[in-house]
């Protein structure tokens, strides 16, 4: 993104038809990403840029040109079609694998798979949050057997105070991260004009008069990912014709005897969308990503060579990796430290001086309302979990955990643009229980942990790094950002109502499943029957994973020679990494030759080849999707 264009006075217009197509394009984005979820078209929110988002405005941009041959009015400007796309991004998210598909089972599954054989009404029932969940087996038949619709009266008066209140709930925990991305966004996007990665092709997209468009490179990087999206989708259901790649191959294949049999699953595969996004990663972190996804392999080969039968989780990857985002939250916030330290001086002085990083009339919004807005946003949050008759202590310790990870997401997607960031299975829903031990938590916190499970089984799809990401744009199309942040909040609220209704009309037309409340109320049931006390391998992991990360950050700091990045550390030791770790080295390997060999120069004419090769897996991948749903069956997915 052209780190010197600067926002003037002069700011674009954001007219009523774009706060009307917001209203319309996210829910229907909503329905299409759990449409392709539930079809097999596969999930459009599993990598940091939504191919959905991008297709959206893609088609927009098509639209606009026809209207501006009859009149230029009608053409949506590049501020609006960015406004367009950074709300799909925020809403349509919330329609993906790790939120409401993970939530919608958890507000009936306790109720309905309750047996004599389990006795969950005698294990946790009784601390079950019934103002959050359906109970009434009619309306549950529908659900779950389909060949019913929740526009049916008894359906849809049971759905809707559950909907209000898991929206508000949403709603909320989405406003304390806008505040929380307004406070650090002067400091992130203006003062240390970070690179933000992710955002190059909807930036670019978006040029002024198609100069994207006119590239010869971007046309051949597109005809190449065109060209092998195709043919690998003719492969799925043709298995004659020739693969070009796009599969994931097993290295446990060849490694099929102890002790390397050991390094577990890794699975190597290269995409195209892949290694485009990693030709915008900076090198060290694209070198940091493969060569820990080596380490992770040399620790559990040593594992298995020392016959450490004692730590069964070892080298216990996700308590590290969630060590690690704890100490990039930290880091974080340390070299934000005097531009925080002038916000809470502007909080409780009106000086104007000039010393000042920024004072109250500098900003679009005030910092006290933005403080305001996040202290709402957190009391909500307490509240709704005090009414769930969780612990106020553990809402807190829970939440700080949380929004931790959320702004170590945040930070290192602006920074590095990393391509993914799941951290599965490792929030402080799992942490907490280890760290403290199940007796101390006791039955009700851990219940009301299983029903915030959809906020921590994995982070791919999450809301803050696109919001702050959609600051980044305002700032190069001079986007208003008060209003801006205004839409960002409609289209959570549009997001959540979206969900509810794509899924829900779905569900009880076609019929639902367990789904991820299995995972969720399978592990409540565990705890509950086995108290565990702490677990003090994965304490001394996560601790171990907190210090590397400071002396990693420590060590590039002071000598420069250091490679090892310490968000690769982070985000290697996670599953979603491993599906693209051989795009990764592509990637890196392709852009430290052209670097190399070409210098800037050539560097600079490669990026419309590596944005077109991503554009065009996009378009003919969202075509696959779009087949699937109309269809209802499997096609191919190139998200793995």
């Amino acid at each position: 993104m052209d780190q010197g264009v600067h926002q003037t006075t002069h700011l674009s217009k954001i007219r009523p038809v774009t706060i009307f197509l917001i209203c319309v394009l996210v829910p229907l984005n909503c329905w299409w990403v759990s449409a392709s979820i539930l079809r097999g078209g596969g999930s459009p929110t599993q990598v940091s840029l939504f191919y959905n988002a991008v297709t959206t405005m893609l088609i927009l941009l098509g639209i606009g040109l026809l209207l501006r041959r009859l009149n230029r009015v009608f053409a949506l400007n590049r501020a609006e079609l960015l406004v367009i796309y950074s709300c799909i991004s925020i809403g349509a998210g919330l329609a993906g694998v790790d939120r409401f598909l993970v939530l919608m089972p958890l507000i009936s599954h306790a109720q309905w798979f309750a047996t004599p054989e389990n006795d969950w009404i005698n294990l946790f029932h009784l601390h079950i949050p019934e103002w959050l969940v359906i109970s009434n087996k009619r309306v549950l038949e529908g659900y779950y057997y389909g060949f019913s619709s929740i526009y049916e009266t008894h359906n849809l008066v049971a759905w809707l105070p559950k909907i209000f209140w898991w929206t508000l709930f949403i709603v909320a925990v989405h406003l304390v991260m806008l505040c929380m991305c307004l406070i650090f966004r002067k400091q992130w996007v203006e003062s240390e004009r970070l690179s933000y990665p992710i955002i190059q092709l909807p930036y670019e997209l978006t040029a002024p008069k198609g100069r994207f468009f006119r590239s010869p490179w971007m046309w051949l990087g597109l005809s190449i990912g065109v060209t092998i999206d195709i043919i690998n989708g003719l492969n799925f259901l043709f298995p004659a014709v020739p693969s070009l790649g796009g599969k994931l191959y097993d290295l446990r294949r060849i490694f099929t005897e102890q002790p390397w049999s050991g390094i577990g699953w890794s699975p190597i595969g290269v995409f195209p969308f892949g290694v485009g996004l990693s030709f915008f990663i900076p090198l060290d972190l694209s070198f940091s990503c493969w060569a820990f996804w080596l380490i992770w392999r040399a620790e559990r080969l040593l594992g298995t060579i020392a016959g450490w039968r004692g730590l069964p989780r070892f080298p216990y990857e996700a308590e590290q990796s969630h060590g690690a985002y704890l100490g990039l939250c930290v880091l974080a916030i340390w070299m934000s430290r005097r531009y925080l330290k002038q916000i809470l001086s502007n909080l409780f002085t009106r000086s104007q001086s000039k010393d000042n990083i920024s004072t109250q009339s500098e900003e679009p919004i005030s910092y006290r309302l933005i403080c305001i807005a996040l202290l709402a946003g957190i009391v909500f949050i307490i509240a709704f979990c005090i009414k769930m008759d969780m612990s106020l202590w553990v809402i807190i310790v829970y939440f700080a955990i949380w929004f931790a990870i959320a702004i170590a997401i945040t930070r290192l997607r602006a920074e590095l643009g990393s391509p993914v960031h799941d951290l599965h299975f490792i929030g402080p829903d799992e942490m907490l229980p280890r760290l403290i031990g199940i007796r101390r938590l006791g039955a009700v916190n851990l219940t009301g942990f299983s029903y915030l499970y959809f906020l921590n089984r994995a982070h791919r799809s999450h809301a803050m790094p696109h919001q702050l990401e959609g600051f980044k744009l305002a700032e190069g199309a001079n986007i208003p950002l008060r209003r801006f942040a205004i839409l960002m909040m409609l289209a959570s609220v549009l997001g959540a109502l979206g969900s509810f209704w794509a899924y829900l009309s779905m569900y009880y037309e076609e019929g639902g499943g367990p789904g991820f409340g299995r995972e969720s109320f399978g592990r409540l049931e565990s705890w509950l029957t086995y108290a565990a006390p702490p677990d003090v391998p994965a304490i001394g992991f996560a601790s171990f994973g907190f210090i590397v990360t400071l002396i990693l950050a420590a060590m590039r700091m002071r000598f420069i020679w250091w490679n090892l990045h310490p968000v690769g550390y982070a985000i290697s030791g996670s599953w979603a990494i491993n599906p693209m770790i051989g795009s990764i080295f592509v990637g890196w390997l392709l852009k430290w030759l052209v670097l190399k060999y070409g210098g800037i120069r050539l560097h600079r004419k490669a990026i419309p080849f590596f944005l077109g090769i991503v554009l065009g897996e996009f378009i003919i991948g969202a075509f696959w999707s779009l087949l699937a749903v109309g269809l209802d069956q499997p096609m191919y997915r190139f998200l793995f």
